[in-house]
């Protein structure tokens, strides 16, 4: 005869309150990383202050598959005005929201303290700390799947009515306009109706709202699929890739084996393990096609993860509870305070400027110093234009001769630049040049037939005045060979 985990959870105050708190504390702390915004979020920075008719222009060319979370920044900035809190604090309250899905689901399934245990974790894990403070929508992808999660554990218990099923097709379906990758939650949520064998009926009501949620992102994949080449970048799959993933799952097969998992019951291994392991296989698989393994589309695993850890938790405060009956209560505090001391220093670097690739703030004070009366300003690659977009003060003053159409007018991230004989014609004509490019430590080769003629002029009939390397990006002010004689 089964043990009973502890008194039921409604005899108890909620507990899901706690980690909502701890992980929101989390996320608030250091969160506007000393002012700095980088190039993911320079993206979601800049077309969040187009407006709606700018914004619907530019994702028939490029982004389509992030549109409802650039609408939705678009909305808080014009609400709030742009800036960090604004730029992160979606994201904040969502990994919030998560935490408490993730304490309400162990809670309901393994105990009280494996729901704590497990919403508390959530928050700590190294993934969670890095996309808690992301202008990106992930965040909001993994509350989402916390929500949705939730929904099919409540139908699954016996206490789910239409309108749970409802909400259950709804949520995935947003998640999936977030970022259709999403959608593999779905073979996650099959894998665990399997494990419980599931009633017919259930099957039926899940199959009709997955279906659904499907149909309503079907367009957005089409669609996004013409678009494919801003997903160019990312590397074919490799086996040091799968290192994350393995140990993540090797950890989640552990946390699954204490809680004892039984095919036909309902459990924190039916619920959180498929939900670990499948989002990541399933990415393998679709990588093995074409490369698209980044972990940051499948941080909604995390859920499983922490699920997994809850319980090993609980577990282990039922096992000395016999033995020590007023100690028991201190593990999870305990061991929550050691993670915490163990985590510290990551938990630190994942709050300053350092932690990402570059800083599009950064750079433009310097380009405010270096630029005088007249100078033009050239970018290498495209692309980090995002600093003049982001900080188009700093750049007042300063023309960008490369530069034919505009990205509102065009409709792009980055604008559409002059055939290259134009820049070099434009590039001679002038005194001085500002270049903003990267540092030699993250820079790619340059490839861009423009960007090639452009670092040729440069070193050709220019030479350096300044450079300054600051936060991944750099600025070097150029001044025409001869110029200097003949302004004396």
């Amino acid at each position: 005869m089964p043990i009973p985990l502890e008194p039921p959870l409604r005899r108890r105050p909620p507990l899901w309150p706690i980690p909502l708190l701890w992980t929101l504390g989390l996320g608030l702390w250091g969160l506007s990383r000393q002012h700095s915004v980088w190039r993911d979020e320079a993206a979601t920075w800049q077309v969040a202050r187009r407006s709606v008719g700018e914004i619907w222009h530019m994702l028939g060319q490029v982004d389509a598959v992030h549109g409802l979370y650039y609408l939705l920044m678009h909305a808080l900035f014009e609400c709030f005005g742009p800036g960090t809190t604004t730029l992160r604090l979606p994201s904040v309250l969502a990994m919030a929201v998560a935490a408490a899905c993730v304490t309400v689901i162990g809670g309901r399934l393994a105990g009280a303290w494996a729901g704590l245990a497990g919403g508390l974790a959530f928050g700590l894990l190294p993934a969670v700390q890095f996309y808690l403070q992301e202008g990106r929508p992930y965040a909001l992808i993994a509350a989402g799947a916390g929500i949705s999660t939730l929904l099919l554990v409540t139908v699954l218990d016996g206490r789910g009515r239409a309108v749970h099923w409802a909400a259950y097709g709804g949520t995935v379906a947003v998640c999936g306009l977030l970022n259709w990758l999403s959608l593999l939650i779905l073979p996650a949520h099959l894998a665990t109706l399997l494990w419980t064998r599931a009633r017919r009926g259930t099957w039926t009501r899940w199959a009709v709202a997955a279906v659904t949620a499907v149909v309503a992102v079907l367009p957005l994949i089409l669609f996004s699929r013409r678009q494919s080449d801003q997903v160019s970048w990312i590397p074919p799959l490799t086996w040091h890739m799968l290192i994350g993933p393995a140990v993540l799952l090797a950890i989640g097969g552990l946390g699954a084996l204490l809680d004892r998992p039984r095919a036909g019951r309902l459990s924190v291994a039916a619920v959180g393990l498929p939900l670990l392991a499948v989002p990541q296989l399933g990415l393998v698989g679709l990588s093995l096609v074409r490369p698209l393994f980044l972990d940051r589309y499948v941080l909604f695993s995390m859920l499983g993860l922490a699920l997994l850890i809850g319980t090993a938790l609980g577990t282990a405060v039922r096992a000395v509870r016999p033995r020590f009956p007023r100690s028991s209560a201190w593990l999870v505090p305990v061991v929550v305070v050691v993670a915490v001391v163990a985590l510290l220093p990551q938990s630190m670097a994942k709050r300053s400027p350092a932690s990402r690739v570059d800083d599009v703030m950064a750079v433009a004070a310097d380009v405010r110093r270096l630029k005088q009366s007249g100078d033009a300003v050239v970018f290498i690659p495209a692309a980090r234009r995002d600093t003049a977009l982001v900080c188009p003060d700093d750049f007042a003053g300063l023309r960008d001769i490369a530069l034919a159409q505009s990205p509102v007018a065009s409709g792009t991230l980055k604008g559409e630049e002059a055939a290259p004989a134009r820049i070099r014609g434009a590039m001679l004509a002038q005194r001085r040049i500002l270049l903003v490019t990267d540092v030699p430590a993250v820079a790619r080769p340059v490839s861009a037939e423009r960007d090639k003629m452009k670092t040729a002029v440069l070193k050709e009939h220019f030479r350096v005045v300044a450079d300054v390397q600051v936060r991944g990006r750099r600025v070097t002010a150029y001044e025409r060979l001869g110029a200097a004689d003949n302004s004396a």
